[in-house]
């Protein structure tokens, strides 16, 4: 096997994703927003008025942000490094690309003939699902990318003992949290995992003698992302005096939930969504997971656990959070059942040839001798998983199913007549941010001083992303935004950029601050003019002038 084909993988994965999401992003403005806030905080660290670290947030996990900075950097010269989301894109673009490098090891790992490593690897790599989120700019991709990382390694110790792999593993799950916070479900369920796999290789007569090594070996597992979510945290708490900002801050996604009306109650509509959506993304998993755990007991493979558990995990955690009415119901939420389907693929082929490893463990296991997968078999396999292309696809333009993707399918459609409410819909979609793009080049272009408009970041990042100018803009980041906001006047602000108090705008803290401010400028600054929005989901603006 050549050691250039993790990098040609890479390579080709990589210029792929980076093409479609600069077609979607500049060609079409197709941009989504938790992808361009996650842009917009990184701007704030390095070219707001007040720029510091501990502006990225603590409402996101802060990987995907602090992965952008490099490029982001150099927005002050190219400003359409934020404004089309450039950074955020090439992001996304490279953690896809690792994944797709991940799978493509785990084929390797398991001994595949070469023409089924490529096969599976380029499935997975032009899943509808995974293309997009290669290639927009949101979290997913770092996620599966990690979590691809520890499966892979974990696969590996199951059967080296290295200690090597299990440390890497456990630096992969940390930076999982740190990549989305569903992270610490693997974490916990990879630290289960090691101790009773550890525990049981010498057998019950053993078992005291094995405890204290299974106690150390789910602690390596487990250490790193452990002592990443405690410094998290904790800093969070220092900075924001809240730990978890996710779950009790008035923008996070607890507050979303309220703000939007909450999630849906009903017991069977979100178990049948999840249900849907776990069969839209893995639909082979109804024929090959069944297979695999068959093949898996009569051949006593203990690598098979390992991603059912963790891909599993995170399956399970989504599926529960949208059932009880904490989450919202997002396709993107399941997206690991796509990667799961691909690794039980690769799982019903038989293990061929021990493993190199750097420096194998006292308990290494040596991979038994299968007869090859006969030829029939290995094509239904194949087969398989082509068929779930179209599959997925067709519920990527499911509105019931996809309300976030499904516009993918009206990009190349022209201006919908009035009468057709879903296309009109997702035009709206795809013009998501085009008024805010409108409107920071009006702001760009008044000749403002720094620190001259005051906005919130709850529908203001888009704006923020947008601008050439992010250091006119007085922000919830900036050290003395409360001081500012109690008086606007003397802080030598000139425009007050609002939106309706309502839905999430009722965390607005211009909003908090002054109650009335959008409909009648709290009776205190004039109304300059209103923007009405052509964005689905976005508000109408109204700026205010501060008298001087």
């Amino acid at each position: 096997m050549s050691s250039r084909a993790p990098w040609i993988v890479f390579g080709s994965a990589l210029a792929g994703y980076l093409a479609v999401g600069i077609t979607l992003s500049l060609r079409f403005g197709f941009i989504l927003g938790d992808a361009l806030s996650r842009t917009a905080a990184a701007q704030a660290v390095l070219l707001s008025r007040d720029p510091h670290v501990s502006a990225i947030g603590f409402i996101f996990t802060p990987l995907t942000g602090l992965a952008q900075l490099p490029m982001v950097a150099f927005a002050s010269w190219w400003p359409a490094i934020t404004r089309w989301n450039i950074s955020g894109i090439t992001v996304s673009a490279a953690f896809m690309a690792g994944a797709v490098v991940m799978v493509h090891g785990i084929c390797r790992d398991r001994g595949l003939p070469g023409r089924y490593r490529i096969l599976i690897t380029v499935v997975f790599a032009i899943n509808p699902m995974i293309v997009f989120y290669g290639a927009n700019g949101m979290s997913e991709a770092g996620f599966l990318f990690l979590l691809c990382w520890a499966v892979r390694r974990l696969i590996r110790w199951v059967d080296t003992d290295d200690v090597h792999d299990l440390l890497l593993a456990g630096i992969a799950l940390g930076l999982a949290f740190l990549a989305r916070y569903e992270g610490v479900v693997p974490i916990a369920l990879a630290a289960v995992l090691v101790a009773v796999v550890t525990a049981c290789r010498r057998g019950r007569e053993h078992w005291k003698s094995m405890r204290r090594r299974a106690v150390l070996d789910a602690v390596l597992i487990s250490g790193p992302g452990t002592a990443m979510f405690l410094v998290w945290i904790t800093t969070s708490w220092l900075i924001t005096g809240e730990a978890l900002a996710q779950l009790s801050s008035s923008y996070g996604n607890t507050a979303i939930l309220t703000q939007s009306g909450g999630a849906s109650g009903d017991l069977v509509q979100t178990t049948a969504f999840s249900l849907g959506a776990l069969i839209a993304l893995g639909p082979t998993l109804l024929v090959t997971f069944p297979l695999a755990v068959v093949l898996a007991t009569r051949r006593r493979d203990l690598e098979f656990v390992v991603a059912p558990l963790l891909f599993g995990g995170v399956l399970a955690f989504q599926a529960g959070s949208y059932i009880t009415g904490s989450t919202f119901g997002f396709l993107r939420f399941f997206i690991c059942a796509i990667p799961l389907a691909a690794v039980v693929v690769v799982q019903l082929f038989p293990a061929a040839g021990d493993l190199p490893t750097r420096r194998a463990g006292a308990y290494r296991r040596h991979r038994p001798s299968y007869p090859p997968m006969r030829t029939r078999a290995a094509v239904a396999a194949a087969v398989l998983c082509v068929s779930a292309l179209p599959i997925t696809a067709w519920a990527m333009l499911q509105p019931s199913l996809s309300s976030q993707q499904y516009a993918l399918g009206y990009l190349l459609a022209g201006d919908p007549s009035a009468a057709d409410s879903e296309a009109t819909t997702a035009r709206r979609v795809i013009d998501s941010f085009a008024t805010e793009r409108e409107l920071a080049a009006y702001l760009d272009g008044q000749a403002l001083p720094d620190g001259s408009i005051l906005v919130d970041s709850v529908y203001g990042f888009a704006v923020l992303a947008a601008s050439e100018y992010p250091r006119r803009f007085v922000i919830p980041s900036d050290l003395d935004f409360t001081q500012i906001l109690n008086d606007p006047a003397a802080a030598g602000v000139r425009y007050l950029l609002t939106v309706p108090n309502e839905g999430r705008g009722v965390s607005d803290a211009i909003n908090r601050r002054y109650p009335t401010i959008y409909d009648n400028g709290a009776q205190l600054y004039p109304l300059e003019f209103e923007i009405p929005n052509t964005g689905a989901d976005q508000p109408d603006w109204r700026l205010y002038r501060v008298p001087a």
